[in-house]
């Protein structure tokens, strides 16, 4: 189970906010993915802010690469907004690409 849960945020790097081109785990943008025992993935996010115009290309592309995953079943993307995103929540990589 392990495995296919690293496979989904090797994926999930491939998913970028388009305003800012960074990924969104680097962003911080996953809060948690869990995969049940008939892999089947509940993966809680949030966006930047509350109105981010991007909300639908982006969750749409966080199903479409999990969905390309093998042995994966449904794919569920629950936005969320407590606890709010803050840029503490950026990678390492994430905070240098942006110049901090």
């Amino acid at each position: 189970m392990e495995e296919l849960k690293d496979s989904v945020y090797r994926e999930l790097h491939k998913v970028i906010d388009p305003e800012l081109d960074i990924n969104i785990v680097d962003l911080g943008l996953v809060y948690d993915v869990n995969i049940d025992t008939n892999n089947n993935v509940q993966i809680e996010m949030t966006l930047t802010t509350p109105g981010c115009p991007l909300h639908d290309s982006i969750v749409s592309g966080v199903k479409n690469v999990v969905r390309g995953i093998d042995g994966i079943n449904n794919v569920d993307v629950d936005v969320v907004w407590e606890p709010a995103w803050t840029p503490e929540r950026m990678s390492q990589a994430a905070l240098k690409i942006l110049g901090h």
